[in-house]
């Protein structure tokens, strides 16, 4: 081991993210001389990253060392840590493409990233590209830890550990924290004096436990005042997060299920049968559901990013806040030996009792020199088992369809999608699948390709 890391970051042209997660490393002592491994195939973004990555460079009075490459694996080679960020695809074709197409079958979505006809086809565009990095990673730096921030999350972390089963590897979300934040700041109680823990999978993991300290030491659960709080219609309040949705969704969950789901109302509307329905505009009144949410963040992020990338080239020194992301935590601690805890992607290999080995369970992990170790969780409540088990139907037949290279199981899994299934007959589901794979074309695998549509058995 060298005396400072070696960070490789692939996807370096997500800038604003990039300047998140390379200023939390730089600020870290054990960090802070890192050399960073700024990697995109777009030359302008990340020529702007590079002069970002720069000035935290000198605005922090640090001896990192920065590096930028177009070539992927000379970015990767000897590298101790590698963090990914992309977007296959972009928001122009084919974001646009996995909510226009299913639009035609009256089918209507709010992200589109992780689940349903949207995420099944970003999945498709996005593991072969993970493979790929994977592959290089076992050439030149076959130690090293992947930090995976790209969705769909438990497809890709699911698709890496069947073809790649040595990569050291997590997936990252920030759910598990802006959400216990969001519950803090509805209850009105410093987010240091509750104590939670949650464990599922991503983007649908659940708290488990959700306490807040009283003054004796002890914990009382925040469930009841949640309940209460949304019954009286104090709950959920104006978030600055997105203000377009107030998170009822997930509120209403809570109050059926007994537990409290990490991930946003505006991603869960789609990942059940409740909500998003035909002719039921009262229901998206009433749970206040933003449809067509992801595209609207991707123009205003897109707009963003050009006003934010003109003041940073325009700055001498760039501010530098720590974020809410776990990355360099992670490599903190496995550098240094120091631990911490984090919500982890990953194999689950028997966490959680009660879901599949092979699926990506999201669960705490101690994270220390001997790497990310997830710790066990057991049975989950067998409602919140079975709700799970729908959406881990439709990640392993997406998992099967890429590793085995079986089209067809692009038409199961997207069968199997709680949304999907309640909103479109048979063939609608297997008439919707033929036309978003002949509209993606290239961005796909070979296997996928083509306008030539999956028949029933006769």
């Amino acid at each position: 081991m060298t005396a400072n890391p070696r960070i490789a970051f692939i996807g370096a042209g997500s800038t604003v993210f990039m300047k998140n997660i390379i200023g939390d490393i730089l600020q870290r002592k054990a960090t802070s001389g890192a050399t960073i491994a700024l990697m995109d195939i777009n030359a302008e973004r990340l020529k702007e990253s590079e002069i970002v990555a720069g000035k935290i460079i000198a605005t922090l009075g640090v001896p990192a060392k920065l590096e930028t490459h177009s070539n992927q694996r000379k970015a990767l080679d000897k590298a101790d840590f590698v963090v990914v960020a992309f977007q296959i695809g972009g928001y122009e074709p084919c974001t646009v493409t996995d909510f226009e197409v299913p639009k035609k079958y009256k089918l209507r979505q709010t992200i589109a990233d992780t689940l349903g006809v949207g995420g099944i086809m970003r999945g498709l565009r996005t593991v072969p590209h993970l493979w790929n990095i994977c592959a290089d990673m076992m050439e030149v730096c076959p130690n090293a830890i992947l930090l995976q921030y790209v969705n769909p999350m438990a497809i890709n972390t699911w698709a890496i550990s069947e073809k790649f089963p040595k990569i050291r590897q997590v997936g990252l979300c920030h759910s598990v924290q802006g959400t216990a934040y969001e519950l803090a700041r509805d209850l009105d109680i410093p987010l240091d004096d509750i104590r939670y823990r949650a464990a599922g999978i991503n983007h649908m993991a659940f708290y488990l436990q959700f306490e807040h300290r009283q003054k004796d030491g002890s914990y009382r659960s925040l469930y009841p005042d949640l309940v209460k709080g949304y019954r009286e219609g104090r709950f959920p309040k104006p978030s600055h997060w997105n203000p377009r949705c107030p998170n009822k969704v997930r509120y209403e969950m809570l109050a059926r299920l007994g537990y409290f789901v990490t991930e946003s109302s505006e991603h869960f509307a789609e990942y059940t049968p409740y909500f998003i329905k035909e002719g039921r505009e009262d229901l998206i009144e009433k749970f206040g559901i933003p449809l067509d949410e992801y595209p609207k963040r991707c123009v205003e992020q897109i707009a963003r990013w050009k006003k934010d990338s003109d003041a940073f080239k325009a700055a001498e020194k760039i501010e530098v806040k720590a974020s809410k992301e776990y990355a360099s935590s992670i490599i903190n601690s496995v550098w240094t030996g120091e631990p911490s805890v984090i919500y982890g992607n990953q194999r689950n290999n028997g966490c959680i009792t009660s879901l599949p080995e092979a699926c990506a369970a999201e669960v705490p992990c101690l994270v220390d020199d001997r790497g990310i170790q997830p710790t066990f969780v057991g049975d989950l409540p067998p409602q919140l088992t079975a709700l799970i088990r729908t959406n881990i139907n439709v990640q392993e037949l997406t998992v099967r369809a890429l590793v085995e290279e079986k089209r067809e199981h692009i038409y199961h899994a997207a069968m199997m999608d709680p949304h999907t299934a309640a909103e479109l007959d048979l063939q609608q589901i297997w008439d919707l699948v033929d036309d978003l794979l002949a509209a993606h074309g290239t961005w796909l695998p070979e296997f996928a390709r083509g306008s030539k549509g999956m028949k029933a058995a006769e």
